[in-house]
């Protein structure tokens, strides 16, 4: 017989410890509710803003463009890791308070990144989801803290990590008691370098094979080109994905972070008619439920 669980020898070798993320503690899926928008169900969520915050500007007539098109939660760092020190590191608390500020106008809720234990409390009184990004995949003492919270929580996978290693550090999650899970295919680092990263949309099926939690993708961060981003967000969506993340900037050229990658906001209206059409054509739709 054909075994569905993640500790399944054949695919993990020695890794043989039961596990909450595996699909023997939960045969069906985990639906993650954030203010009604469910994840996991038969519509893909679409998630979409900055890469990061920079003024009320920016991110109110982003959040009212990507509302408008039919996305539901808007992403913004207000906290931002960069390779180099001499980069923009966000606007901090600050950017917390505008991003707050735009639920309020646009009613999108919003998911941003939190980047040490420390900062798990502020972050967590704004976020209506908290981002683990990939370079603190592996950050054990922030994925408990993020755990014995009763928040949603957005991990995304390591830039060099197996998919193994994802799902064990979404168990250190689940482990502390917070199911509220959603795995985020972001790309992985190979000797490719005419992209950022290489998306492994493969990720996609396994995960949902492995794990009853809801697998969303990230083209963004995974191809690092604003024009490849919308062929990789569709065969996202017929890939399986219960989501997308993706960003959107009214003026990407004037971008602080990630503006190369990030879609206009008239290119983002035209993708999202696109995915429709993906989505109706495996069986589901993307979500576009009127917000609570």
């Amino acid at each position: 017989m054909e075994s569905n669980s993640f500790n399944d020898p054949s695919l993990f070798g020695e890794c043989s410890v039961p596990v909450k993320v595996g699909r023997k503690s939960k045969p069906g899926p985990t639906v993650v509710d954030v203010k009604g928008i469910k994840f996991g169900s038969a519509e893909v969520v679409i998630i979409a803003g900055p890469c990061s915050v920079e003024n009320r500007e920016q991110m109110m007539e982003t959040a009212k463009a990507v509302k408008s098109a039919g996305g539901v939660i808007l992403r913004g760092g207000a906290f931002k890791p960069r390779s180099s020190p001499y980069n923009f590191q966000g606007l901090g608390e600050e950017g917390l308070k505008l991003l707050q500020e735009t639920r309020i106008e646009t009613g999108l809720p919003i998911v941003t990144e939190v980047m040490d234990t420390r900062m798990v409390d502020l972050v967590a009184g704004y976020a209506d989801i908290m981002q683990v990004g990939s370079r603190n995949m592996q950050n054990y003492p922030l994925l408990k803290e993020v755990g014995m919270l009763r928040k949603p929580v957005l991990l995304k996978r390591g830039m060099m990590s197996t998919i193994e290693e994802f799902l064990l550090a979404a168990e250190y999650i689940l482990n502390q008691g917070n199911e509220q899970v959603i795995l985020c295919e972001r790309g992985i680092r190979t000797f490719e370098t005419s992209t950022r990263n290489t998306l492994d949309l493969s990720a996609v099926p396994m995960l949902k094979h492995l794990s009853h939690l809801p697998v969303i993708v990230d083209p963004s961060h995974g191809t690092g080109h604003r024009w490849m981003v919308p062929p990789m967000a569709k065969a996202a969506v017929a890939a399986g994905a219960d989501g997308l993340i993706m960003e959107v900037h009214y003026k990407p050229q004037e971008a602080l972070c990630d503006g190369h990658q990030s879609l206009s906001t008239d290119e983002f209206t035209l993708l999202m008619t696109d995915l429709k059409k993906i989505a109706q054509a495996v069986g589901r739709d993307i979500y576009t439920h009127e917000i609570k």
